[in-house]
């Protein structure tokens, strides 16, 4: 049984890792995205992330981009959009996301969550086994079924989906930066060195327009 099981997980695992969609190849550093997209607060320079905890790139980028978040100025907010594709597994993880997001173990928890897919291959991609796997990391059961469960946090991954579409993300992870530019690259380095160029072309334009009277 333990060798089947380990197959079945193993399994499931390479199931999803063959279905995710490979790093976005761009003939440039950047791609603009039409038409732009509006941005939650005018007043700071939006970038987002769209990934998936399903998705193996992802895990590799999060420590990278974890690091390049901290080093970021204060008019810098940084988003992150779990998306699905309209895949089913997918789904659970996306709703993950935001029930961690709403018991406040998100920070806390996001690179257990990762760890658990892609190094201990663990099957986290049903509700019971991703209540279970949080109940184990000390998130109240409770409050997590409620959440997992609520219109909230439904609608939220609909419009990630949404966003997705609007953005024409092809793969992931994929960053945009202030609604108006998706970011590729030969390596994820080089992805963020182009985010902070663009980063800082958009502090120009919004001090520029600052300046005007």
């Amino acid at each position: 049984m333990k060798f089947a099981r380990r197959s079945f997980v193993t399994g499931v695992f390479a199931l999803f890792s063959a279905l995710t969609v490979a790093l976005p190849a761009f003939a440039q550093a950047y791609t603009p995205i039409t038409p732009p997209q509006p941005t939650e607060d005018a007043a700071k320079i939006e970038v987002l992330e769209f990934f998936s905890y399903g998705c193996p790139h992802c895990a590799e980028f999060n420590p990278v981009l974890a690091a390049w978040v901290a080093k970021q100025q204060g008019d810098v907010v940084v988003r992150k959009v779990p998306v699905t594709f309209g895949r089913a597994a997918w789904t659970g993880i996306a709703k993950l996301y935001y029930t961690l997001e709403v018991t406040g173990d998100l920070h806390r928890l996001e690179a257990e969550v990762f760890k658990a897919i892609h190094v201990e291959r663990q099957n986290l991609f049903e509700e019971k086994a991703l209540a279970e796997w949080a109940a184990k990391k000390s998130v109240d059961p409770k409050k997590f079924s409620e959440t997992f469960n609520s219109f909230g946090v439904m609608s939220k991954v609909r419009r990630g989906d949404q966003m997705a579409q609007t953005y024409k993300i092809q793969g992931v992870p994929a960053i945009a930066v202030e609604g108006k530019f998706l970011v590729g690259g030969h390596d994820f380095n080089e992805t963020l060195a182009t985010a902070d160029k663009l980063i800082a072309q958009a502090r120009a334009e919004k001090a520029g327009k600052g300046g005007k009277k």
